[in-house]
């Protein structure tokens, strides 16, 4: 379950693409967990991930503009907001590690968006109306922009959602670091039908920045499970993300 020297692997032939869209304004909110409270939602053939001896979990939240499914952009849908929690699994291959995430729960403020991922990769998402804001100022005497990022959703009449700030400018991401973990896990894992699904996402090495301020507000026990509440208080970290144009590809069965 810890992060060892054997090499990583990729996918010699990529399956089709699914889905191209550029990701962008990524709010990346980083909690360790016990890992006993992710293992019922391990999909077979995998194994935790852990960044220096410590499993975390992660809500992203993040925008997709100029989304394409197999090259089509439908009216409507081609730009929204998605917020989601996450947890870093790893699959050996041979010799090697693939490393991924498994979603606990993504949300999205389309319908047909969450029904076409629900179809495609089982994956497990719902609607609710969503809204989003990102804006920078300058301070009185700072000599820095700040940049502030906000998602928001709509359950049962309230609105919940996460914040974040980051000043200066976005840092190339040292390949070493607990950032690249968290941005380069580039496999995406579902439990559909009894097996294990795996899909590849591609997208450049990301810039970030370390947040300066960052919270999430809503109550977790409701919206992600009792489990998570003790967990998902305090982040262990955050990262604003600049983001790039990504390509999801078609789901292949590797294990069940």
């Amino acid at each position: 379950m810890t992060t060892t020297s054997m090499p990583l692997v990729s996918e010699p032939r990529p399956a089709p693409r699914f889905l191209t869209a550029r990701w962008k304004d990524l709010v990346m909110l980083n909690y360790q967990v016990n890992p006993d409270v992710l293992m019922p939602w391990l999909p077979p053939g995998l194994e935790l991930d852990s960044w220096q001896g410590k499993t975390l979990v992660s809500v992203v939240g993040f925008r997709f503009e100029d989304t394409r499914v197999l090259g089509v952009a439908i009216p409507g849908h081609r730009d929204f907001q998605e917020v989601n929690l996450r947890f870093y699994v790893r699959r050996r291959v041979a010799d090697a590690w693939r490393r991924g995430v498994v979603f606990v729960k993504e949300l999205v403020p389309r319908w047909a968006v969450a029904c076409i991922a629900r179809w495609a990769y089982g994956e497990r998402y719902a609607a609710l109306p969503m809204d989003s804001l990102v804006w920078r100022r300058k301070g009185f005497g700072e000599s820095e922009w700040v940049r502030i990022i906000r998602y928001q959703w709509r359950v049962e009449g309230n609105w919940e959602g996460l914040y974040a700030e980051a000043k200066g400018e976005p840092m190339p991401v040292s390949p070493d670091s607990e950032a690249a973990f968290i941005t380069d896990h580039l496999y995406g894992y579902s439990r559909r039908r009894g097996t294990t699904l795996e899909y590849g996402v591609e997208h450049p090495c990301w810039r970030v920045w370390e947040a300066r301020e960052a919270r999430l507000s809503c109550d977790v026990a409701r919206f992600y499970g009792e489990p998570f509440a003790a967990s998902l208080k305090e982040p262990y970290s955050a990262l604003v993300v600049e983001g790039s144009p990504v390509v999801v590809r078609w789901g292949r069965r590797v294990a069940g």
